[in-house]
């Protein structure tokens, strides 16, 4: 069997590493990485560094990787390479998927930036979030599509999984993971309709595109999607991780659905038949309540604790992890963050100790 390689994007805020107060500095710290050589700017395989919608964030990628260990040392070197660049302008760079403190952010000098705020109004204005992009390689475009149709019921759990935002501009959400909450503003964003062909999938890309709503096909941020750049399917649903553990565990994840998908593709199983309407009501339970609540179960449609449905979203995958040697890794990953919590359960521990949301911001600096 052919081991598929996995990347990973991850997008970060920018803060004062006194206050936690994001800055809009990414600019300088791209500028340090390329003249230090530390860290090269975005490669030609979406490696390395490079900016993003506002300045107070930054955008890292890993390369291609085949072993999880591989990738697990990608994620944690190119952190280190991102919180180097960082602190040499004097800014600290933390995995946090929304702002704890009130920010309002700015944006990043660009035509097609510009263009979005002209577009988008407020919904640009205030979107300052980061998340997580897992890459999974493929063969043809058939088999990507046909990976979109299959996985779309188990996505919501790795919303779940990864959710790791729960404050929004100084309150709590009430939400463990409110970046995918902010994220379904834009009107492309979100669950999808199954498109059963290439051809449906590029009906579908045509259309959006006629609307003269978007920009460009670089605008259609369904959940999953087949990547513009790379022979990939982009899984899109994750918050930015703060333990990078969890960063190789959600990809680990995809990649396993992704296998699973295409072998029952090739079985000629067809997708199973669920309404978009109900993945929306999984995604937003997922996003509410992480780990630490009920998920919608991709089985039975009907809430089940958290710690149920993950693993059996783990044993849904188990043959495809098994065949990479995964399975033990990914049980043992699952069962450690089950045990500790996500990203916002972490955050809100730490906010209900100190009372702080700096705290909780600096909490997340590198070594804290």
């Amino acid at each position: 069997m052919r081991v598929r390689s996995v990347g990973v994007e991850e997008e970060f805020l920018l803060v004062d590493p006194e206050s936690g107060t994001p800055v809009a500095m990414s600019e300088a710290v791209l500028a340090v990485a390329e003249r230090t050589g530390d860290g090269e700017v975005e490669d030609e395989q979406g490696a390395g560094l490079t900016k993003e919608l506002q300045r107070e964030q930054l955008e890292t990628g890993t390369r291609p990787c085949t072993e999880l260990d591989q990738l697990a040392a990608e994620l944690r070197a190119v952190r280190a390479t991102a919180v180097a660049a960082a602190g040499d302008t004097g800014t600290a760079l933390v995995p946090l998927g929304t702002s704890p403190l009130p920010v309002e952010p700015t944006l990043t000098p660009a035509r097609r930036y510009n263009e979005m705020a002209r577009r988008f109004g407020l919904t640009v204005n205030e979107q300052l979030t980061c998340g997580c992009h897992v890459h999974v390689a493929i063969d043809s475009a058939e088999q990507g599509v046909a990976v979109l149709d299959h996985i779309r019921p188990w996505l919501a759990p790795l919303i779940a999984l990864s959710a790791n935002s729960p404050f929004w501009q100084g309150e709590d959400s009430g939400y463990a993971s409110f970046r995918s909450q902010v994220w379904t503003r834009w009107p492309s964003a979100g669950v999808y309709e199954p498109f059963g062909s290439v051809q449906g999938y590029r009906d579908f890309v045509a259309t959006a595109l006629a609307t003269d709503t978007l920009l460009d096909e670089g605008m259609l941020y369904l959940d999953a999607r087949l990547s513009r750049t790379h022979p990939t399917v982009e899984v899109r649903v994750g918050d930015v991780c703060r333990d990078p553990d969890d960063a190789v565990l959600l990809a680990a994840l995809v990649r396993g659905l992704v296998e699973t998908a295409i072998a029952e593709w090739g079985a000629g199983t067809p997708p199973q038949a669920v309404r978009t309407e109900v993945l929306r009501l999984a995604t937003w339970r997922a996003g509410r309540d992480g780990v630490r609540g009920a998920l919608l179960d991709p089985r039975t449609w009907r809430p089940a604790p958290a710690g149920e449905v993950l693993p059996a979203l783990v044993d849904r995958v188990a043959p495809a992890l098994e065949a990479y040697g995964d399975l033990g890794p990914v049980r043992e990953l699952l069962r450690a963050t089950l045990e500790r919590g996500s990203g916002a359960d972490r955050q809100r521990a730490v906010f209900q100790r100190t009372g702080s949301l700096s705290k909780v911001v600096l909490d997340a600096l590198p070594g804290a």
